[in-house]
């Protein structure tokens, strides 16, 4: 943290040198970007000594830059050349420690870094927000922090490297031993950034192998924060171009049709004009057929980087770069990183023997690692040639209508028989939309002969939905990538889209119920086959929620609860699991419930599945307040796995953590942290830390800390959890959001509002991109910042953003759930204070209610949200009433959680002032010189809660006529305030009027 050793710079402007691995060249960007705002002088210098120089040699040249050299530290740092950590002890003691003065530094990185580099002090960027980065790098160098003006377009400049760009599709993930490349890498952003505008085309072409996929990815990540959009298409083939280039329209925002070629045009035309984005890169990924393709590259502000083998791009304005195999310094490093057994000169062997292909080396070094075998004797192996056993790739309707129908089905069997097959099988999907493209993804030797030969053959496929289109049987739904036109134009009908049709549920209906006992049983299989190689397999990946929100609906008309296959089954829990994390709980309950009922018929009681299909289950019912249910199935499956496979089985863990998950619903807060603190336990030991179920299970163990007050052991836990999921699965996936909510949840909850503000800000934006607005868990992240806003002090911000929340809450998931009622909660405690006090009391009515109808009576919750109904009654004038209440309150909470809980003394700190109010003086100034030493001894002095604690004995003495006492005592409560939370904050300038400090309950998210 900043302020570990003296700042290295002095006031006025100052020549910062920042010194930078090429991996981490955005950081260094935004710092530059920042301190040249501020009318610094900025030399940036890329930090890769030649492996032959000695490190002392190569660190006392930075000493040859004037002013303060600011390194960025992180494991790619140290790990050019590559050189070990003590290698780097030895020279950072040698040069740096005598010249600390000169040297400051920043963390961006999780990652263990040499001991010694505890000599640079550095601020660690790698879990705040933009802001407080800011801040915490001028801090270092010593420089005023104060607010510039507002620039106008915040999105000037580089963008904050822990935020991605507004629109980002398809980027492969980052390729963490990337190796080498400088030059390629500067040569590519220096001829897309002085092209003119419409010429920012830059081709990547080079031989199969020799890493442009990699190169093109590192460009991205390495230049990505000076684009607000980065889109990247698979273009070997037109088709697939196209699609991905009309998906970027939605994603742009631009108000389009269905047709892919309209959104096609769309987007096209928004890149041109540079609206709403200017600063785009287009990634077209082995587009090695330019003659196909290159009519689609768009012109305008924007960049097109692509990679190919064919250099025939050159002929379409496009800047040619070849990618050359390695040089050998860099395959040397690259093996080493790669296969760290291997010494200097075995990696040097490699290379020449495998002449520093970068995907050879890959695969080789991979597998050479892992394995006894010498350099020597694979070397050997490949006398003969490389061979891929040494090389590992890595009814109820009017009679004249079902008479009308016969007559039509009649014509259509006479005509175009096929037609009737197809018919019959579009009603194993649902009634409306209908994506029979998924069965024309099937092998055809997976399919019944009557429907082989349809789908097939374009002619009759396109012969059998016009005349289903003609009758008005169907129509087209949208259009899809892969149009069917009828060569023959039957009826004038010219084409239509092959892949989507529309059929009115009565057709539906009428259809299913006229079907002949075979057709029945041909057809029910290949939709269920469809729809099992349609699911995408990673119902956690919110990239693949559109797909898993197609397939979901047609579960039911396939019947796939009777199915007996285990690819089948699979597809069930994906789609659970893929409900719950989407917020869709409603409906997901609804098939937990039947595929449980079903599968003990189908399967048995202890099948496997039941235990798989209880655990989604149980989830669905968990996030929609059904605790006590939860825990009688979660506690049935632990109790039989345990018996049957030990406690140590993955399942039982499974099973045990949802168990945990149900005792912190139910307010059983220390057997819920009894079990999830063995449960991490057994994960680690058997899975490793790394593991995302071992991650899973750390951030339980955190939310169980949380629940009983543990603050610091949260904060600690969740931020060492959210490191870990940037790094093992990607800073957008939802897990990752998640941690980010959690840590800032923590760093609010310990009075570090600003911190809070400032990551949870950022945070908010990417859940909207990522999840979508309406998502469950961006409401949270959404009401967690307006209460680190209300925290802060910002009061506008946060009752604007409390008021939208709760009516998107109670709009997507109703009033009565969970959520809906925690956000409810918070707006009657904001309505108290500045708005409403009838709306405030009425919604606490509601929510008081609710908790008991949900939890019971004697649930922490209850107490709490009594507690802040108390304070509801006190402010319109129902003293008596609020006093009686607030100390049930009071009695009920530290029955529950016990006296020493933050949750208990803020209900203490609220029951003194009601003490006061009916003349209870002594009682007040007791209850709150009790407050104050659990307050000092859980939370530290300088807790805001200590601190309410504190201003609020300062009113009970002066109650008491003690006023020597109650200044000593509020002056000293007053200095810590200005030096926790700054002499303006609200909260400072509340105690310094001596108005009394209040506490309100905050249910917390289970």
């Amino acid at each position: 943290m900043p302020g570990a050793r003296k700042p290295v710079a002095a006031t006025g402007t100052q020549a910062v040198t920042i010194s930078f691995a090429g991996f981490n060249r955005a950081w260094a960007a935004w710092i530059g970007d920042r301190l040249e705002r501020r009318g610094h002088t900025v030399v940036y210098q890329r930090w890769d000594p030649p492996v032959e120089a000695p490190l002392e040699e190569a660190l006392r040249d930075l000493l040859l830059a004037p002013g303060p050299v600011l390194v960025v530290m992180s494991d790619w740092y140290f790990q050019l050349g590559p050189r070990s950590h003590d290698e780097w002890n030895r020279a950072l003691r040698a040069v740096v420690a005598p010249a600390s003065g000169r040297f400051a530094a920043v963390t961006v990185t999780g990652a263990a870094l040499p001991s010694a580099t505890a000599v640079f002090a550095a601020a660690d960027l790698t879990t705040v927000g933009e802001e407080e980065a800011e801040r915490r790098v001028l801090a270092r160098l010593g420089l005023p922090d104060e607010r510039l003006p507002d620039p106008g377009d915040p999105r000037r400049g580089p963008r904050y490297p822990a935020d991605t760009p507004d629109v980002w599709g398809g980027v492969p993930r980052r390729n963490t031993r990337f190796t080498g490349r400088e030059v390629l890498l500067n040569n590519a952003y220096h001829a897309l950034q002085e092209a003119g505008r419409g010429a920012g085309v830059v081709t990547l072409h080079g031989m199969s192998g020799v890493g442009k996929t990699q190169l093109a990815a590192e460009y991205v990540y390495r230049f990505g924060a000076e684009y607000d959009v980065v889109w990247w298409v698979a273009a070997d083939k037109r088709v697939t171009c196209r699609q991905r280039l009309a998906e970027l329209a939605p994603a742009l925002g631009l108000s389009t049709g269905v047709e892919y070629g309209e959104r096609l045009r769309a987007a096209r035309d928004a890149l041109r004009r540079g609206e709403p984005y200017s600063r785009w890169l287009l990634v077209l990924d082995g587009a090695d057929e330019p003659d196909q393709i290159w009519d689609l590259v768009p012109t305008g502000p924007g960049h097109v980087l692509i990679t190919a083998r064919n250099p025939e791009w050159g002929e379409h304005n496009s800047t040619l770069m070849e990618v050359p195999v390695y040089d050998r310094e860099e395959s040397v490093a690259f093996v080493r990183r790669r296969a760290p057994r291997l010494t200097h000169e075995e990696a040097d062997q490699l290379a020449v023997a495998l002449e520093d292909l970068p995907l050879l080396l890959d695969q080789t070094a991979g597998w050479l690692n892992d394995s006894d075998m010498s350099v020597d004797e694979y070397i050997e192996l490949l006398e003969d040639g490389i061979d891929q056993d040494v090389v590992k790739v890595s009814a109820d309707f009017p009679l004249a209508f079902q008479t009308g129908w016969s007559i039509l089905l009649n014509q259509l069997r006479e005509t175009v028989p096929e037609s009737v097959d197809l018919l019959r099988l579009c009603t194993f999907f649902a009634p409306g939309a209908i994506p029979v493209r998924l069965v024309r993804d099937l092998p055809a030797d997976e399919l019944p002969e009557k429907l082989r030969g349809l789908v097939d053959d374009p002619v009759r496929w396109a012969r059998a939905i016009n005349k289903l289109r003609q009758y008005a049987v169907v129509r087209a739904a949208g259009v899809g990538e892969r149009e069917v036109h009828d060569s023959v134009g039957d009826a004038g009908l010219s084409g239509v889209a092959g892949d989507t049709l529309y059929m009115h549920r009565m057709v539906h209906q009428i259809v299913h119920q006229d079907m002949p006992a075979q057709d029945h049983k041909e057809f029910i299989e290949v939709v269920r086959r469809a729809l099992v190689a349609a699911d995408p397999g990673r119902p956690t990946d919110t990239r693949l929620w559109p797909r898993y929100a197609e397939i979901t609906p047609h579960l039911k008309w396939a019947d796939v609860l009777k199915s007996t296959d285990a690819a089948m089954h699979t597809l069930i829990l994906n789609c659970l699991r893929y409900m719950y994390l989407s917020g869709e709980y409603r409906a997901g309950i609804k098939l937990g419930r039947r595929a449980l009922d079903a599968w003990k018929d189908l399967l048995g009681e202890t099948h496997p599945r039941i235990w798989d299909v209880s655990y989604h289950y149980a989830n669905l019912m968990r996030a929609v307040g059904d605790y006590a249910g939860t825990e009688a199935i979660e506690r049935a499956a632990v109790e039989h796995l345990r018996n049957e496979r030990g406690p140590r089985d993955l399942e039982h863990l499974r099973a045990a953590g949802g168990l945990a998950a149900d005792l912190r619903g139910l307010g059983r807060y220390d057997e819920a942290f009894e079990i999830s603190g063995w449960i991490l336990a057994a994960y680690r030991e058997l899975l490793g830390e790394q593991d995302s179920r071992t991650l899973n299970a750390q951030n339980n163990l955190a939310m169980s800390q949380r629940l009983l007050g543990r603050y610091e052991e949260s904060l600690d836990l969740n931020r060492r959890t959210l490191e870990a999921r940037r790094q093992l699965l990607r800073p957008r996936h939802s897990w990752t959001l998640y941690s980010e909510i959690n840590y800032a949840t923590d760093l609010r909850l310990l009075g570090r509002y600003s911190e809070a503000e400032s990551l949870q800000g950022q945070s908010v934006r990417v859940h909207r991109i990522v999840l979508g607005k309406d998502n469950p868990q961006t409401l949270r992240a959404e009401h967690n910042l307006a209460l680190c806003l209300y925290r802060g002090g910002d009061r506008g911000k946060a009752g604007a953003l409390f008021t939208q929340v709760l009516e998107s809450c109670e709009r997507v998931l109703g009033e009565n759930d969970p959520l809906t009622v925690m956000f409810a909660a918070s707006q009657s405690c904001f309505a108290r204070e500045h708005g409403d006090i009838d709306q405030a009391k009425a919604i606490s009515e509601r929510v008081v209610d609710g908790y008991v109808a949900m939890l019971g009576a004697a649930h922490p919750f209850v107490a709490g949200t009594r507690a802040n109904h108390a304070l509801i009654l006190r402010n319109v004038g129902e003293r008596e009433q609020a006093h009686t209440l607030i100390e049930d309150s009071l009695t009920a909470m530290t029955r529950a959680v016990g006296e020493a809980h933050p949750w208990t003394l803020g209900c203490a700190v609220n029951a003194s002032a009601l003490r006061n109010i009916v003349g209870d003086a002594e009682g007040a100034a007791a209850l709150t010189n009790d407050t104050i030493a659990r307050a000092t001894e859980v939370l530290g002095r300088t807790h805001p809660l200590t601190l309410s604690s504190r201003i609020a004995y300062a009113a009970d003495l002066r109650a008491l006529r003690d006023g020597r006492r109650a200044e000593k005592v509020e002056g000293e409560a007053l200095d810590d305030l200005v030096a926790t939370l700054g002499a303006q904050h609200v909260h400072t300038v509340a105690a310094r009027s001596r108005t009394r400090p209040y506490w309100d309950f905050e249910p917390p998210a289970i």
